[in-house]
């Protein structure tokens, strides 16, 4: 098999796990699901999979691992971006 099409497979695998984990929790609680933030997230672990796949020698385990922690290692960095600054004078 392709080494890229197995880092996005094993990509999605892992998004599609860590998705099923959010499903079975919100099926719990009885809360709405939003199938279209599933697909995405799903597709995002595809591409975190594919890439970190590139970068790491498309070595099969760390693309799994970042499509079931890529998510939220994205809303990581985006929460660390999104911190406003501060600014002090001295008088």
């Amino acid at each position: 098999m392709d080494p890229t099409a197995l880092a996005a497979l094993l990509g999605g695998v892992g998004g599609a796990t860590r998705g099923l984990v959010g499903l079975f929790k919100a099926l719990a609680v009885k809360k709405r699901i939003i199938w279209s933030y599933y697909a995405l997230t799903v597709l995002i672990a595809v591409v975190i999979g594919v890439f970190t796949g590139i970068v790491f020698n498309f070595d099969p385990r760390l693309s799994l691992l970042a499509g079931y922690a890529g998510t939220d290692i994205l809303e990581g960095v985006y929460k660390s971006f999104k911190a406003e600054k501060v600014m002090v004078v001295r008088k």
